[in-house]
């Protein structure tokens, strides 16, 4: 297994640290500024498998395949992690909304279907821009919501520095992840019709 193929496996490991940091119980000291660092380093590893793969011509089926599978489910373990977070604390200042997360993991599924179906016809789907763009909204969307969490758990100075932007800033991303992800779904699956469309 070559090194772009590792980070991509290590970001499934790191997916299931970051939601036990989350919801074990007891609390663990610094959780939200801990998930953060977890969260932050496996959206790292998904630039970085992608930039040694094409530097090095390392790409494979199985990175094509299994890099944007390693995408999917850490950001969607995190939204649906925040869904239940909200009902755990009623008094969040950004509540995360049951139905965009619907949209996020039903564009996913989706994708994930065709990418499985294509493949049974010997047809490899890479990611496109617009899906790039995407991931990179969800992630700043994630990050921007493990910021509004763990701000309480740092110094005075640098909790002031975020409480007043970081939460309409999440808002924002929020809802910019939402039409991104709709949107880019819907590009993806009109593109590579042809797929699914023979099998009707």
């Amino acid at each position: 297994m070559n090194l772009p193929n590792k980070l991509t496996v290590s970001r499934f490991v790191l997916t299931a640290v970051f939601l036990w940091v989350l919801f074990w119980p007891p609390p663990i000291p610094f959780r939200n500024t801990l998930a953060l660092i977890l969260f932050s380093v496996a959206s790292f590893t998904d630039f970085l498998d992608g930039k040694i793969a094409r530097s090095r011509n390392l790409i494979t089926n199985f990175g094509k395949l299994m890099d944007p599978l390693a995408d999917k489910i850490l950001t969607c373990s995190a939204f649906i992690a925040f869904v239940e977070s909200t009902h755990l604390h009623l008094d969040a200042p950004v509540k995360l909304a049951a139905w965009m997360v619907v949209i996020i993991v039903a564009r996913e599924l989706a994708i994930t279907g065709l990418r499985l179906l294509a493949a049974s016809k010997n047809v490899v789907l890479s990611a496109e821009r617009y899906g790039k763009h995407k991931t990179i909204s969800q992630i700043v969307a994630i990050i921007a919501l493990l910021v509004v969490d763990a701000r309480n758990e740092w110094p005075d100075g640098l909790k002031n520095l975020f409480a007043t932007w970081s939460p309409i800033f999440t808002e924002v991303a929020l809802w910019v992840t939402v039409v991104l992800t709709a949107s880019s779904g819907i590009i993806y699956l009109w593109r590579n019709r042809a797929i699914y469309l023979d099998d009707m």
